[in-house]
């Protein structure tokens, strides 16, 4: 049968007024949802109206993928193990400019939008900073017309539901698609194979390349294709994000099934499809950190295979590849990408191991978020052996190269070549992934200026004076779409109205707000805004939480992911401190605080989990403590994600940015809350080195070490019981979580927070920032005393964010590092 003439293909193009739109949105609820308007749910409402809405999308990313070939621009393949993207459909609509119609034409059947909205579960493909930036870049570089798409995993369950249950964290499967996707189109013809195990062979024979092996009897598991339309703003751009779910390679053993043995009859289809179920599998045990190994091996070869399947599709060998694709590795996660390609070059395509070694060095390109030797990613070769044989000999041959020729270059130094290594030989031997990425990257950034310089000359100082040209610094970003414009109605639409709305594709206009914080018509409708937000979100704790706060306090904030280095616990130090204060002098004239904690402990971190419970003990005490009343609350707020951040930093007076100097790599938290009005209190770490110099360090609450003063503490001999003795309130406060005020039922629960600080070294030095913070916290409360003075300051925070758009971020990867250009659409 011969192919129809394109020129003869005709189909329905949706429109975009409210009376095709209700049509739209009428056809899907009868034809695709398949239900009778009378007795149409929430849900089936959502899912009719979100295939409406993803209808207005799908001309232009056909377009966009066409026209990116057809230019024969240099395509992105941009790796993740996260894409936090939050919910899809009020992103959509803001995309598409269409609030106002879907609003309209929805209320002609008597459904709410907002209702509708708030039904879309947050897609559980994440957990923090890591996979919120992989998002934001995916809006930008849809945005910006950058050509290309981001690969992961279509995890089921995300990283975990998290409950608190008498003030513990108790994790929960996510079933974020138990209602099924709207937004992702399912590609079954998309599959590959991936293996693992089994064992090599060398290949013989006249035509076998002498590097080329054959991988065999391994077992297998197929990765299919889901894909979701990213849309750009103000363009016809769009993006592709690729996501990868687990399948068996066969659905069911029949013989097992037809002897009655059914557990066994499914039981290898399971094992299979573990590989996509959770986002981080519990680490504490072997078999969680082997189904990491999987796990990350699982995305990035279905994702290599892809890429090369789409290059041979335009191209007859590989002699352009360098030219035509560029891979960018975010974080160590997907690093074995790189002997996945150097295996499928050699022994898929029979390219000569230089020709391939060649190809994967200029194509691959690495973000480090991390300068803590311990989060640095390592595989034993045990284990690299045992589930990816053939890439731990590619790996092996790699290092054996390079070691060569560092001997060569530097006369035999026996111990620079221990130190960079790609197998760590201390020990039980493990290999380097982050050392690979660097030395396989043609380049290799940090997130800020504090932590690239600080990479150049920890981690990666060997590695900087063998390649200095490879390192580079690329800060951070946010989109102002999504954190702002969606998050912050209240403000937006007063930008709006004073600036133009350009600065949602442009930030740097929020310049022009600097000679408004000194106009209090303005200053007085920025205070609105920021009370409309602090309204919206005291209602939803009282909604879901039955704490009743007070909106003239000041909302302290501090959300992130829960680890020791963010230093909750010097928050909580504060906290009771605080309330101490409050009960030693009832009657002074304290500024009522509203302190507000959100995020996840992994499941298998112990002291992060033992934080969240003192977190919210400290909160049973504070809350039901009639002596303080309205002066003090302590809200936690459940399951922290995108949807919540979008209430919460919108109302938040305070932002707590307090790691440990030196810790912290960039931080994008930061920027959100500055970017919606709030002040950030802060260590000079990461990011807030730039933020403060961008808008003013009058204008910004620094306190503590800075990063060479805390090597400086370090370096001789740090004594935290000595500052605990000196420090009376410090003393006061440790006594009290140590001997049960928080904890009545269980007083020695907390013995062990009071130990790690005080005994056994106060690893992320709480203490010694802890003078240092309180004093800041009286600033931060005298200013607030001040009400037009705080909002004059948070007008000129909002005024200085201008430079901390991911659209900055992605222009500079995609001119400095990628080397490509935007795609041109009619």
């Amino acid at each position: 049968m011969s192919a129809m003439p394109i020129s003869d293909f005709t189909y329905d193009h949706p429109d975009r007024d409210v009376a095709a739109f209700k049509r739209s949105v009428a056809t899907k609820l009868i034809y695709a949802v398949g239900k009778d308007p009378v007795a149409a749910s929430q849900d089936d409402w959502l899912h009719a109206t979100a295939m409406a809405v993803r209808d207005q999308l799908v001309e232009r990313w056909m377009a966009t993928t066409r026209a990116q070939y057809d230019q024969k621009l240099k395509r992105v393949y941009y790796l993740s193990m996260e894409f936090l993207i939050g919910r899809v459909f009020t992103n959509a609509l803001l995309a598409l400019e269409l609030q106002d119609t879907v609003k309209e034409a929805l209320a002609d059947f008597g459904v709410d939008i907002q209702a509708l909205a708030e039904r879309e579960p947050d897609a559980a493909l994440g957990n923090g900073g890591l996979g919120r930036l992989a998002a934001c870049f995916l809006d930008s570089m849809a945005t910006l017309g950058v050509p290309g798409m981001g690969y992961g995993i279509r995890y089921e369950y995300g990283m975990f539901r998290q409950q608190i249950v008498d003030g513990q964290q108790v994790e929960a499967p996510d079933y974020w698609l138990t209602r099924g996707n709207p937004w992702e189109f399912q590609r079954p013809e998309v599959t590959y194979r991936v293996r693992f195990g089994g064992h090599v062979q060398r290949l013989e024979g006249r035509n076998a390349s002498h590097d080329a092996a054959r991988w065999v009897d391994t077992h297998d598991v197929l990765a299919m294709a889901y894909d979701t339309i990213i849309p750009g703003y103000g363009t016809q751009s769009t993006q592709t994000l690729r996501l990868w779910s687990a399948r068996a390679t066969e659905e069911i053993d029949l013989s097992a099934f037809n002897r009655g043995n059914y557990m066994e009859a499914v039981e290898r289809k399971n094992h299979s499809e573990n590989v996509s179920r959770v986002l981080y599998p519990d680490d504490s045990t072997a078999s969680g950190r082997e189904l990491r190994l999987h796990q990350e091996y699982f995305f990035v070869s279905a994702s290599m295979q892809d890429m090369l399947r789409r290059h041979l599709r335009n191209h007859s060998d590989f002699d352009t590849l360098p030219t035509q694709i560029s891979i960018h590795l975010n974080d160590t996660h997907p690093v074995l990408a790189i002997p996945e390609l150097m295996r499928l070059l050699i022994d898929d395509h029979g390219l000569t191991w230089d020709t391939a070694w060649s190809h994967t060095q200029k194509v691959f390109s690495y973000t480090n978020h991390t300068l803590m030797h311990e989060a640095l990613e390592t595989w034993p070769v045990e284990v690299l052996g045992r589930v990816l044989p053939r890439h731990l000999q590619i790996l092996f041959e790699i290092n054996s190269r390079f070691l060569h020729s560092v001997a060569q270059a530097h006369s035999h130094d026996v111990e620079l070549m221990r130190r960079v290594s790609l197998i760590d030989e201390a020990g039980e031997r493990r290999v380097r992934m982050a050392y690979v990425a660097v030395l396989a990257s043609h380049s290799v950034n940090g997130v800020s200026e504090l932590h690239s310089e600080l990479m150049k000359q920890s981690i990666f100082a060997d590695f900087a004076r063998l390649y200095p040209e490879r390192f580079n610094n690329k800060t951070n970003g946010v989109t102002p779409r999504r954190w702002l414009a969606l998050a912050n109605p209240a403000l937006s639409a007063l930008l709006d109205s004073r600036i133009g709305r350009g600065w949602r594709r442009d930030l740097s206009q929020l310049e022009a707000l600097r000679p408004m914080a000194q106009q209090p018509a303005f200053v007085r409708a920025f205070r609105h805004a920021k009370r409309e937000n602090k309204l919206r979100l005291a209602n939803w704790i009282e909604q879901h939480l039955g704490i009743v706060v007070d909106t003239d306090a000041l909302f302290d904030v501090q959300v992130k992911r829960m680890h020791e280095y963010k230093r909750q616990l010097l928050n909580v130090l504060h906290v009771v401190t605080r309330y101490q204060r409050i009960l030693d002098a009832p009657q002074a004239q304290h500024v009522p605080r509203v302190v507000v904690f959100g995020g996840k402990a992994a499941s298998a971190y112990r002291m992060a989990k033992l934080v969240v419970r003192l977190i919210n003990d400290v909160a049973q005490v504070v809350n039901n403590d009639t002596r303080v009343g309205p002066l003090l609350k302590v809200v936690f707020v459940p399951n922290y994600n995108v949807s919540l951040a979008e209430i919460i930093m919108p109302a938040a007076d305070l932002s707590e940015q307090i790691s440990t100097a030196g810790t912290e790599a960039s931080g994008t938290g930061n920027m959100k809350f500055a970017l919606n009005g709030a002040l950030t209190i802060g260590t000079l770490d990461g990011a807030n080195v730039e933020m403060r110099d961008s808008v003013g360090k009058e204008n910004f609450f620094i306190f503590g070490k800075t990063t060479p003063e805390v090597a400086e503490i370090r370096a001789g001999g740090y004594e935290p019981r000595a500052i605990y003795e000196a420090d009376p309130a410090l003393r006061r406060a440790l006594d009290a979580i140590r001997d049960g005020v928080f904890s009545a039922t269980e007083p020695t629960r907390y013995q062990e927070i009071y130990d790690a600080l005080v005994n056994w070294g106060d690893q992320y030095l709480l203490l010694a920032d802890y003078a240092s913070y309180i004093q800041t916290q009286e600033q931060v409360d005298a200013l607030y005393r001040q009400p037009d003075a705080w909002a004059r300051m948070a007008i000129l925070n909002v005024a200085g964010m201008g430079g901390f758009s991911s659209d900055r971020t992605i222009a500079q990867y995609a001119h400095e590092i990628w080397h490509t250009r935007p795609v041109r659409l009619s």
